[in-house]
């Protein structure tokens, strides 16, 4: 009883881990819990146009930061013949290209794709407090009369940028705004008279994503820091709520576009949406995670996904022996079965298993006159399985009954000894125990195929592999079961009443 305790918690204490294990691979790779899962994909391209002067040339193209709602799955350039490079930090990115000496009319291309995500990501933070803003009259007295007008309804930052929004959208508009308008455009407004008030607001570069869109510009907005918060306002509108189909591109200095070397500078964005692979997507960027078991080869893969199904099919058998009181033909027979059913389907490795077994008992039973030793009986009996299995490949292949080959992904030895321990068993306990123990390992194969055949089974064994942390945790816990099996409750119903 001492050791309950100890017990208990080293349980628990798997289970715990292998399902937090699993948690951080999915928040952390986006690896997703189901098969089959897609992720919206929203491809953008910013297309920069502009007239080379003969000179050495430099363009400069700031690219979004990392903000809520998107990760970034891939970038690149199409640019023939220029030097490219991505500079800065994740504050302030941006896409360098340079040439000794272009000439006339240059296009250059950046692709970036980004995948929709509800995880949280990395977002910017508030900027430095700015100086004094300077207004030149009659600017100065404007901006303090709709100061005044507002400042005593507002509360907060938000609802003073929504009291502005009103302010400057109002019609017909007062003499303060007509003269404010016919100087400022809207977002940077809008900034310059949140900044005088004394609240950290910017104007921002949006781009709103539409599928199929060609020759997008950039739009204007506005960030206001609520405290805790940036808050994104259309300047005609109000506070956007809706964010998941505007991407936020440039936040401040220097601008979207510099070319050096160059005139009649231009950038349009075209974009597209498609749905990919989750699982895929995950797996293009496995190279992050060095635990992965998408950095195996190929082929060791393919293995490693049979593999990591074993503890599956064990627990499925701890399950039925335990508590259920299922008799096998060995402890775990039946997972190998189980494994081999998984490459020869269920119906044709059961019949083919069934007729492989049935053969070689007969001819075990002739083996047992001749009084050989265990060890010649049971190399004799893996001869015999090898030409049974070839023969019986044959023949389905002559008849057409192409199934029948898939009998060779039985493992040899495992036949041999499972014909040697029914052999012995009938002549120990007699035909009866023969076939229960037989049907139990058929059985439990049978269950324990069905369970490691589901696709949401194979998908998370082979990609959470934590998992099976916690599900020793719970062969360990069924291990120390120690009352009635389901099947002995009627056996023993007599001592309970």
């Amino acid at each position: 009883m001492n050791k309950i305790g100890p017990f208990l918690a080293l349980v628990v204490a798997l289970v715990v881990i292998g399902l937090g294990a699993a948690q951080f691979r999915h928040t952390t790779y986006n690896i997703p819990w189901l098969p089959g899962s897609e992720t919206e994909i929203w491809q953008v391209e910013a297309r920069i146009e502009f007239d080379a002067r003969g000179s050495a040339a430099q363009v400069y193209l700031t690219l979004p930061p990392d903000q809520q709602g998107f990760a970034m799955v891939s970038e690149a350039t199409a640019s023939s013949g220029w030097g490219f490079a991505i500079e800065g930090d994740q504050i302030q990115r941006r896409a360098h290209w340079t040439q000794r000496a272009p000439q006339g009319r240059q296009v250059l291309f950046y692709k970036l794709d980004l995948a929709v995500s509800d995880a949280d990501t990395w977002e910017l933070p508030p900027p430095a407090p700015t100086g004094t803003i300077i207004w030149d009259e009659p600017y100065q007295t404007a901006v303090s009369h709709v100061l005044d007008n507002i400042l005593p309804i507002t509360a907060d930052p938000h609802t003073m940028a929504l009291q502005l929004i009103q302010t400057l959208n109002r019609q017909p508009p007062d003499q303060n705004v007509s003269l404010l308008t016919s100087a400022y455009t809207g977002a940077d407004l809008m900034q310059r008279v949140l900044q005088t008030a004394g609240l950290s607001a910017r104007a921002v570069q949006v781009l709103e994503l539409e599928d199929g869109r060609r020759r997008q510009a950039l739009a204007d907005y506005l960030q206001v820091w609520d405290g805790q918060q940036w808050r994104l306002y259309d300047p005609a509108v109000g506070e956007v709520t809706k964010s998941t189909e505007l991407l936020l591109w440039q936040t401040g200095t220097p601008g979207v576009l510099e070319v050096l070397g160059g005139t009649n500078s231009r950038v349009s964005f075209s974009m597209i949406s498609q749905s990919r692979s989750s699982l895929l997507l995950a797996q293009e960027q496995a190279d992050d995670f060095a635990l992965s078991l998408y950095n195996l080869p190929i082929a060791e893969q393919s293995m490693f996904k049979l593999i990591m199904l074993l503890p599956v099919g064990a627990f499925v058998v701890v399950l039925l022996r335990v508590l259920v009181g299922i008799r096998t033909s060995g402890t775990f027979m039946p997972v190998l079965i189980a494994l081999a059913f998984l490459q020869t389907e269920l119906i044709p490795g059961l019949t083919s298993f069934i007729i492989v077994v049935g053969i070689g008992l007969s001819i075990r039973s002739y083996l047992s006159t001749l009084n050989l030793l265990l060890v010649a009986r049971i190399a004799t009996l893996v001869v015999l399985v090898i030409g049974i299995i070839s023969l019986f490949s044959i023949v389905s292949y002559r008849l057409g009954l192409i199934q029948g080959l898939t009998i060779t992904f039985f493992p040899m030895i495992i036949l041999a000894w499972t014909i040697e321990r029914m052999s012995i068993t009938w002549e120990e306990e007699g035909p009866k125990e023969v076939l229960l123990q037989g049907g139990g390992s058929l059985f439990v194969a049978v269950l324990a195929f069905l369970l490691m055949d589901m696709a949401v089974i194979e998908h998370l064994a082979f990609n959470f592999p934590e998992l099976h942390l916690a599900l020793l945790g719970l062969i360990l816990l069924a291990g120390r079961y120690t009352g009635y099996r389901l099947l002995e409750l009627k056996r023993f119903s007599a001592f309970n009443s």
